[in-house]
């Protein structure tokens, strides 16, 4: 397995444990697996730790998909996931960017009744 996909795949199972020790091994925190996307497009949206890992490493937070253009903090937003929320935002994500249907993360809580979630992303 790459290097790439070895990180997304640590990534997308929460072990924050592995990412870390990836990353401090010189792992591309931004390098695209086998399927064209970041560790931090592929994480476990519910591990704020990995997120927290990824983005002090220098993950970007405003990557886009290709294919929905939803960026990691739609993800979290749709799935209602408020701390992974608050650590993208402390980061830099834009709560204020669309998708492809034009859709902000706000909406996308707010669409999958995620409470919290709307409330915070609506006061920021």
């Amino acid at each position: 397995m790459h290097d790439k996909d070895k990180l997304a795949t640590a990534a997308a199972n929460g072990n924050v444990e592995l990412v870390e020790s990836l990353l401090l091994n010189g792992a591309d925190v931004n390098g695209v697996n086998r399927f064209g996307r970041t560790p931090i497009q592929v994480m476990m949206m519910g591990s704020t730790p990995v997120a927290r890992v990824l983005l002090a490493h220098g993950a970007d937070p405003n990557v886009v998909d290709a294919h929905a253009g939803a960026t990691p903090l739609h993800d979290a937003a749709r799935t209602g996931f408020l701390d992974t929320v608050k650590i993208l935002i402390q980061f830099g994500a834009n709560p204020d960017v669309g998708d492809n249907n034009n859709y902000r993360p706000v909406d996308l809580a707010q669409q999958n009744g995620h409470q919290e979630v709307f409330d915070f992303l609506i006061n920021i």
